[in-house]
């Protein structure tokens, strides 16, 4: 019995046509990837954390191998401005208790001699305790998570485009009448 529920499961799953928006992905940037971040010289340290947040997306998002540039399919040049901290929630008091971080990538992708331009956002909101500062493991983390969130809108908008050249590619040529 269990094994008849077991391939009911399994024909319907491989009967709907899901495919993993990785797939899509995977057909515009390929398997190997290389990236490179434009280094702020206003703050240094969030560029390596950029860094970071890019190589692990692309690993797990991408499924893709990271390779040097003169050896990739694509490459990444991304590039960041200047992270925002807008306070969102104020105590009874009139001290601010939570912020809402805004990291902006500009990303370049090159692929076979094609290259495009992508501008992406991402937040994170965090709280602090009441008329405290702001601290370098909090501004970090909140850079880094909303990295992670604007990476994966890139990789939205990605598979976004892959799946538009799959259909196109797919739709049957219209005949001259």
């Amino acid at each position: 019995m269990k094994f008849i529920y077991f391939l009911l499961v399994a024909l319907l799953l491989s009967g709907c046509g899901y495919k993993p928006s990785a797939k899509f992905s995977r057909g515009v940037v390929g398997e190997k990837i290389s990236t490179s971040v434009t280094i702020s010289l206003i703050d240094p340290e969030n560029t390596v954390i950029i860094k970071d947040a890019v190589d692990a997306a692309i690993i797990k998002v991408f499924h893709a191998s990271l390779v040097p540039e003169n050896i990739s399919q694509t490459h990444l040049l991304l590039g960041l401005s200047d992270p925002s901290y807008l306070p969102i929630q104020y105590d009874s008091d009139g001290f601010i208790v939570a912020y809402r971080t805004t990291v902006s990538l500009k990303i370049l992708r090159t692929t076979k001699n094609i290259s495009k331009n992508y501008n992406v956002k991402g937040t994170y909101d965090f709280s602090i305790t009441p008329n405290a500062v702001i601290t370098d493991k909090e501004r970090f983390d909140a850079i880094k998570f909303s990295s992670v969130k604007a990476i994966k809108s890139f990789v939205a908008k990605v598979s976004a485009e892959g799946a538009r050249a799959k259909k196109n590619k797919d739709k049957p040529k219209e005949s001259l009448k």
